[in-house]
């Protein structure tokens, strides 16, 4: 097993906003007063219709309301919405519910939002039985209650709801709030997956890996686990050069392995800084650099991280090269104000013992990859990959 799953995390999935319009049915726009009717019509705002036509297709009626909520009008948005959230229309009513969820252009407020999701999921809305569900499932603007949550995502992911069945396909492997079945939770993830979830790509694949719930896989599930990576998301990263280290399902590519380690370590995991370092330091899949791998390894330790087996690496690392990685971690990610180009190889050519630059590849996996020291040096609050819970 390359990584304690986060499957076992339920790390329960909040949607992003920007789909709230791909879930939403066009609503049919509200009548106009007399007083409207007699004037008039105001010019739609501007891109309203181009936004409207992308997500809805051109002979959709236009959605004036969510054309300006893309656009950053958000009062527009609310004004525009109301008349027909009191109508009933479910995609309005959830619009206002984000608004007030997430304080654009108002006031946060969690109590009205979960009104508005409460009378939006009563009109059919599955994003709006989503959210509510999120808010049960966190306590917020409403008593937590974890049952209630898992619920109302059994309700949206039988409406069809992707994220919704990412969620229950996590109950389902904790086995509280869901009947405890890896195959149903499989399945679901599966389908989450289906539906270009980047998080369910890299559960799932874990799960094709491990054989969690479906017949063991390497092959499909290092796929799975690479389409999470070029999503960026930085546990599937980790993961995906991991395996590309080891030759786990996937042919073994130490500079591909490198590039996705340095990927993931630019984006501040301590796990990938750390094994990014060791492979700087003997110079695998990437060119030997002590200096580079001792400001990776000196971010990593500002996490908390440290790892005994990358010290011993770079105990003999020139002073001046040293202090210039611990001058340029400093500022990471900008450059040092004093910094000058990196020291090349011969200018921080290690003394005493020479340390090699490849290591035979049946001790390879030791180099990258060492859970005992790895996990038990993770700063407290960590997962594996560096990540908060």
């Amino acid at each position: 097993m390359i990584r304690t799953s986060r499957l076992f995390a339920l790390a329960l999935l909040a949607l992003p906003l920007p789909a709230f319009a791909q879930d939403a049915e066009p609503a049919e726009p509200a009548q106009a007063s007399v007083a409207e009717e007699a004037a008039p019509p105001a010019s739609p705002m501007p891109g309203a219709i181009e936004i409207n036509n992308s997500i809805f297709g051109s002979t959709r009626e236009p959605d004036y309301a969510y054309g300006a909520f893309q656009r950053g009008y958000y009062l527009t948005a609310l004004e525009l919405a109301l008349p027909r959230a009191e109508k009933g229309d479910g995609a309005a009513q959830t619009l206002i519910a984000e608004i007030y969820s997430k304080g654009l252009g108002v006031a946060q407020n969690a109590e009205r939002a979960r009104g508005w999701y409460e009378l939006a999921s009563r009109s059919g809305d599955r994003l709006a039985t989503f959210e509510l569900g999120m808010l049960y499932q966190q306590g917020i603007g409403v008593e937590k209650d974890r049952a209630k949550a898992a619920e109302l995502f059994k309700m949206a992911a039988d409406a069809g709801y992707a994220p919704a069945k990412y969620n229950m396909a996590l109950l389902h492997v904790e086995g509280i709030y869901a009947e405890p079945n890896m195959s149903k939770a499989a399945g679901l993830m599966k389908e989450a997956a289906d539906a270009e979830l980047p998080e369910a790509f890299y559960d799932y694949g874990t799960m094709l890996i491990e054989g969690v719930g479906v017949l063991p896989n390497a092959v499909e599930g290092a796929e799975f686990i690479k389409r999470a990576a070029e999503e960026n998301l930085v546990s599937a990263q980790i993961d995906y050069a991991t395996l590309l280290y080891l030759g786990q399902g996937v042919d073994r590519d130490l500079e591909e392995a490198a590039r996705w380690y340095g990927r993931a370590a630019d984006s501040g995991s301590a796990v990938a800084q750390n094994r990014y370092a060791k492979l700087l330091a003997v110079g695998e899949g990437i060119s030997l650099d002590l200096e580079e791998a001792a400001m990776w390894r000196s971010l990593a330790r500002r996490q908390g991280f440290t790892d005994p087996s990358l010290d011993r690496l770079l105990v003999s690392i020139r002073p001046e090269a040293l202090a210039r990685a611990e001058e340029r971690a400093r500022f990471w990610p900008l450059p040092a104000p004093s910094s000058t180009a990196s020291a090349t190889v011969e200018a921080i050519e290690p003394i005493g013992e020479v340390l090699p630059t490849t290591l035979d590849p049946e001790n390879a996996p030791s180099l990258v990859v060492d859970p005992a020291v790895e996990t038990e040096q993770a700063a407290p609050g960590q997962d594996d990959a560096g990540q908060d819970p």
